[in-house]
């Protein structure tokens, strides 16, 4: 209950701050161009609270936070008197119109760079790419324990979820990767992870982890937490051991114990089992029991049990100076639009999953998992919103703020304003195919919870 209604508080504020600076760039530029505004909203529906100022704009916040908009004085729609015919939208030039129509993408595009700015001047943490265990195609290409990964095809790449991000790219295209590795003993080297092996049909979101990649942060140290009474572990292995080899098999991470263990068991006898102990290498015998609850009679047991659920310190931080950070968030706003119109890109011609459009839930459940995390990552969250929104509204699609510049470049061309019954047909295309987006988030929403 505590999550979904973190959920929901974080989803209003998020939107609430993207489209109130989405509306101003739309009112700031209207303003300056001479429309007379009646009204500048966040939200639809009923008014809960409203105030007008000197100009005779009512400002107000409404019911549903879903969305804003800004009315402007126009002929179109209501009847407008002589002497105010010249502040009316529809009787400004082209390029005013144009101006206006953009200034509200252009907004969330400026607001995406500031958000970034102040997420590098506070520092972001997250994990480095540092790879934990490999196996597979990754273990066959030369990677290691302890390799991180420095670049991808000539990107460079200092966290696990950038690395992640460049290797889906290149296997939704079919590619190789071409990546640059420091490995643990600090010797750099180039290695290709061959993507293109995993053909078609690949789960998307799971690209490092079907190429044999384990991030290290992903692995659970091997430190035991608790020892059972009346065990094999008991009065042989103590709290806050760390399992560093079962017999003779090494352990990195806790999640290989049981395999070790229960291979241990099935050959028989005793075996040794090293840790490390206040700072000492130990070996100490030890023989597996069988438990008697199993099922199948077949599970052995040594007793000892792991920290879980405990998120692991961060290792990697991305910080700069007031100044540094300008051309670092411009940077990245820039890779992150990139990446978003590739993806755009891909669905379109059938190489990425339409799993990836999201809609309400999944923003509301990434919202609040983005707030807890801290304020660097909300204001990332809230910076990729930002720049979303900026997309999606200049796509040509009318009832979009993209087409409707659509519109007005046709009317550059042509030399005159388009029939109303022309944009009336547009408008009713455009509502059909913003319902079938909309129906298609909703539905792989619902998908993801049933996942879950």
């Amino acid at each position: 209950m505590a999550d979904f209604i973190g959920s929901v508080w974080w989803m209003v504020v998020s939107l609430g701050v993207l489209v109130t600076f989405h509306e101003f760039g739309h009112y700031w530029v209207a303003r300056r161009c001479g429309v007379k505004v009646l009204r500048f909203s966040v939200g639809f529906g009923r008014p809960l609270w409203s105030r007008r100022n000197r100009a005779g704009t009512e400002f107000a916040i409404a019911a549903i936070p879903l969305g804003g908009y800004v009315k402007m004085l126009d002929e179109r729609e209501v009847e407008v008197p002589a002497g105010e015919r010249a502040v009316a939208f529809n009787n400004k030039t082209v390029w005013q119109r144009i101006a206006i129509v953009a200034a509200g993408p252009v907004a969330n595009l400026l607001l995406c760079v500031a958000l970034l700015w102040a997420m590098f001047v506070i520092g972001r943490q997250d994990y480095s790419a540092t790879l934990g265990r490999t196996t597979g195609m990754a273990a066959e290409a030369g990677f290691r324990s302890g390799d991180r990964l420095l670049e991808i095809d000539d990107r460079p790449v200092a966290t696990w979820a950038e690395a992640s991000m460049a290797m889906t790219t290149a296997a939704m295209d079919g590619q190789n990767a071409r990546i640059g590795v420091v490995d643990a003993s600090g010797q750099p080297h180039t290695r290709v992870l061959p993507l293109s092996r995993l053909g078609d049909g690949f789960d998307e979101r799971q690209v490092p982890a079907l190429a044999g990649f384990t991030w290290r942060f992903w692995l659970q140290p091997p430190v035991v937490d608790r020892v059972a009474d009346d065990s094999p572990a008991s009065g042989v292995v103590h709290d806050g051991d760390r399992i560093l080899a079962i017999d003779g098999q090494q352990v990195e991470s806790a999640d290989q114990v049981s395999p070790l263990i229960q291979r241990l068991g099935e050959r028989g006898g005793p075996g040794m089992l090293e840790v490390e102990r206040a700072g000492e290498r130990l070996a100490l015998e030890i023989t597996p029991r069988l438990d008697p609850s199993a099922p199948d009679g077949r599970r052995w047991l040594l007793g000892v049990g792991f920290l879980t659920g405990q998120a692991p310190a961060y290792d990697a931080r991305q910080q700069y100076g007031v100044l540094a950070a300008i051309p670092v968030a411009l940077r990245e706003t820039g890779t992150l639009a990139s990446d978003s119109l590739g993806m755009m890109r891909r669905m379109l011609t059938g190489h990425a999953s339409i799993k990836n459009i999201s809609g309400p839930v999944t923003i509301a459940r990434v919202a609040n998992a983005s707030a807890k995390r801290g304020v660097d990552w909300f204001l990332y969250f809230l910076a990729l919103l930002s720049l979303s929104l900026c997309i999606i509204n200049l796509l040509p699609i009318p009832v979009l703020d993209g087409g409707h510049l659509l519109y007005y470049l046709i009317e550059l061309v042509k030399g005159s304003p388009l029939s109303e019954h022309a944009m009336a047909a547009g408008q009713y295309i455009g509502l059909a195919l913003l319902a079938g987006l909309m129906g298609l988030a909703f539905y792989n929403d619902i998908l993801s919870l049933i996942a879950r």
